[in-house]
Formats: structure tokens, C-alpha cells, sequence
């Protein structure tokens, strides 16, 4: 009943999360955040069963931010999600495995913007833009016939309004709100969220 949705461009990813908390088939709030920071220029967006989601994000968390005490120095996007990957694959191997799918957008001084894909089988890929959830099924295609790697963010915050409109339009579940955060050179930034109301 999620949606997670990420794009790469030249200069920056931005990513967008709903805010809807299901419990199977009631709707127990619409302000859920679901964009995790994880360091200066790295966002982590996490769906799936709702107490996993908290405690793997957190634990990711706070693991990067001693890995920065310890060694004076931040994980890149590409460390940030190997380990990531790492711990879902060591988990999923015991007998308590996280029920989690992740899209991990972060800014490496070096490289650029990175994305990367990654899914409770702990399998990972570096991506231009990736989807979760149902939603996925509509706005990969938009996407598709879309992208350009040289959009600038007023035309990335477009065409991710785009694939909402979409969501809204074909989806039977309700998932009315998304929070836009954009991560770039400067850091993290947020955007509007994309609402029913801004849409119409």
C-alpha cells in the first residue's frame, strides 16, 4: 500500500515518500514520515511492515553516525548502501529478517548523485529512478517516456508530480500526501509536499 519513488539527475536526487501509516485496511494517520536522514547528504526512504521500518532505519542510522565519530569522516552514498545491503542480508539469513524495501539517495562529492534500489531480499542496484510499492507500477512508465538526466529541479519536482497524479489517478488505496526532499551539493533541502489540493 506504499509508495516510494526516486530520481538521479546531473545535479542532484530528489526522492518523495507518503505520509499514509496503514493497519491492514484502516488508515491510522497521514503524516508518517518515511524520509529517514541518515548523514548530511544521504536520505534513506523505507517502506514495509511499519515497526521494522523504524528500528531498521534507526539502527542504519545511528550506525553511520558512529562510523563518522570513530574515523572523522561520513560513509559515501556507495558505502552508506553496501552496508546497508549487508545487514539485510545478515538478517535475512537468521530468524528474525526486516520486512523492508528501501530506496537510498544520497550527494558524494566525488561522484555526484547517487541512487540506489534495494528490497527485503537484500539485493541492491544503482539506479537514474526507482519506485516501491503499487504506485511503481504506474509511475516507472512515466518515467520511462520522461527522463532526462539534465532536468533542472523545478522540472524534477514536475515530473515526480507527474507520477503522483498518476498514483492518485489509477490507484484504488488512498495515498494522498508525499514529502519531497532533494539532496544535492548543499545537503538536504525539502520541497512541498505533493498534496490533492496542489495537484489539482
Amino acid at each position: 500500500m506504499e509508495c516510494l519513488i526516486g530520481i538521479k539527475f546531473n545535479d542532484f536526487v530528489i526522492i518523495a515518500a507518503d505520509r499514509t501509516s496503514c493497519q491492514s485496511i484502516i488508515v491510522m494517520k497521514t503524516d508518517e514520515n518515511k524520509l529517514h536522514k541518515l548523514s548530511n547528504k544521504l536520505v534513506m526512504g523505507v517502506s514495509g511492515e511499519s515497526g521494522d521500518t523504524t528500528q531498521f532505519a534507526e539502527y542504519i542510522a545511528k550506525n553511520i553516525q558512529l562510523y563518522k565519530m570513530r574515523n572523522t569522516y561520513e560513509l559515501s552514498p556507495k558505502e552508506a548502501a553496501t552496508f546497508t545491503r549487508r545487514n539485510l542480508a545478515d538478517t535475512l539469513r537468521s530468524r528474525s529478517p526486516y520486512h523492508v524495501n528501501l530506496l537510498l539517495a544520497g550527494y558524494d562529492d566525488k561522484e555526484g548523485p547517487q541512487l540506489y534500489y534495494l528490497d527485503y531480499l537484500a539485493s541492491i542496484a544503482s539506479v537514474d529512478y526507482a519506485a516501491h510499492g503499487y504506485g511503481g507500477y504506474f509511475s516507472l512508465s512515466i518515467m520511462d517516456r520522461n527522463y532526462l538526466k539534465s532536468l533542472n529541479r523545478d522540472q524534477g519536482y514536475d515530473l515526480l508530480k507527474k507520477c503522483v497524479a498518476e498514483v492518485h489517478k489509477r490507484l484504488v488505496i488512498n495515498l494522498p500526501n508525499f514529502k519531497v526532499q532533494v539532496i544535492d551539493k548543499d545537503g538536504i533541502s525539502d520541497m512541498p509536499d505533493i498534496t490533492m489540493a496542489n495537484l489539482n
